[in-house]
């Protein structure tokens, strides 16, 4: 079959341990974009901000098959993108000047379909998916997830307050009459968790599929054995942004009351953001501050291989879209500790961790210290685990593995017979 052609939006794309603005977003338009380039030629709409990084990569680490297209928006926006909630905003009004380059594209390579990959947050309209009139495929995405009931006692004030404005931001936004025509017109809706797939109306479910957000490569999957290790102290990891929703309260709650029972034990989070100042003086209200330890942000090739000297990773996330640091966990063998929300909720099975299911602060704090408890004193089962998490995230998660998922999807709504 020859070559289709592939007009993809990815806002947020930047190689792995390059700067970039997304995060996890990054990545996933990254190495979707390299699994598309192995089938299809693809013209990839980014924002100039990735530029940069894009291009200081070697002529070898460059995209086959990938051609960028850089979409700007006056340098005066660019204030939008310093904070959380206005960088959406940007987005959205980027999205409207990406549709009149792809319009543009379109006239002269003659697109057999569009992908909107990043941002694919469930509630956002996509103009170019609206209005573009080839086959449309959206995701994989989310933003349908909530943070449990009861639990927004861990958030300040302004975060509580947030979250109200974010959940009515999104109802107006679903609503939104670039949203629903996009939505009409889409061949394929990708969603990245249960809860996102839950929100999916009626009329268009029959067109959603769930689809991870994050996946990892054989580089990543070589950096650790699985059969696990042995260290003095039996060692917990967690990491991620220091923002609310990531539930870094709870983990060292969990840890304080585990820890009072098994003291030869370490905690380290590795992450950077606004809630360090809070974590710091929680962790000396507990009296944890031998035993817990707050570690500055880290590339990804140093987390990976931070998690070989470490037992277990905890990570209580309360609204995680898509979990990027619970795969890599997996990928280096170690069993997760997680709970049962989100993209972490998806993840997890019961063969390689332990997810638990969010009915209230005080018993989420306790059972994920007894999570931890169990894998602290049964070493096989640790071990075992670390195995089971390894051979999912190879034979699921990897970037090659969800490539050809995706071909699947794109399969049926391309022409076979397309012509150069």
């Amino acid at each position: 079959m020859s070559r289709s052609r592939v007009l993809a939006c990815v806002f947020s794309c930047c190689p792995p341990d390059t700067p970039g603005f997304g995060g996890g977003e990054d990545v996933l338009g990254w190495n979707l974009l390299k699994q598309i380039g192995r089938h299809h030629d693809v013209w990839a709409l980014t924002q100039t901000e990735n530029r940069p990084s894009i291009e200081l990569l070697a002529p070898e680490s460059q995209l086959e098959g990938v051609t960028f297209c850089y979409v700007d928006l006056p340098r005066w926006s660019r204030l939008l993108l310093r904070f959380q909630g206005t960088h959406q905003f940007y987005a959205y009004i980027w999205q409207i000047q990406a549709y009149f380059a792809a319009r543009k594209l379109h006239k002269s390579h003659r697109f057999d379909l569009f992908h909107h990959i990043t941002y694919a947050n469930d509630w956002a309209a996509s103009y170019i998916g609206a209005l573009l009139p080839v086959p449309y495929v959206r995701g994989p995405g989310g933003g349908a997830h909530r943070t449990p009931k009861g639990f927004e006692q861990e958030y300040t004030l302004g975060g509580r307050v947030w979250e109200k404005v974010r959940s009515i931001g999104q109802w107006f936004l679903r609503r939104d009459p670039f949203y629903v025509l996009g939505h009409r017109r889409s061949s394929a809706i990708l969603v990245c968790n249960l809860a996102s797939l839950a929100a999916v109306p009626s009329s268009w479910y029959s067109k959603a599929l769930l689809f991870p957000v994050t996946g990892v490569s054989s580089t990543d999957l070589s950096r650790s054995t699985s059969t696990g290790v042995t260290n003095p102290l039996f060692r917990v990891l967690s990491a991620g942004s220091l923002i609310r929703v990531k539930g870094f309260s709870l983990a060292i709650k969990a840890f304080k009351e585990f820890a009072d029972q098994y003291p030869d034990t370490e905690f380290n989070i590795i992450g950077s953001g606004p809630e360090e100042l809070r974590l710091k003086s929680l962790i000396e209200r507990l009296g944890l501050q031998s035993k817990v330890h707050l570690l500055p942000n880290m590339s990804r090739v140093e987390l990976l291989s931070n998690m070989d000297a470490h037992d277990v990773f905890l990570f209580p996330s309360l609204r995680d879209g898509g979990g990027a640091v619970v795969i890599e966990a997996m990928a280096a063998a170690k069993p997760v500790v997680c709970l049962d929300t989100g993209g972490p909720g998806m993840h997890i099975d019961d063969k390689w961790g332990f997810k638990i299911v969010p009915s209230s602060p005080k018993v989420a704090v306790h059972e994920l210290a007894s999570a931890l408890g169990r894998l602290y004193n049964d070493q096989e089962l640790r071990h075992r685990m670390g195995r089971e998490a390894h051979r999912k995230a190879q034979d699921f998660y990897h970037w090659d593995k969800l490539g050809e998922q995706l071909m699947a999807v794109y399969q049926p709504l391309l022409n076979p017979n397309h012509d150069d």
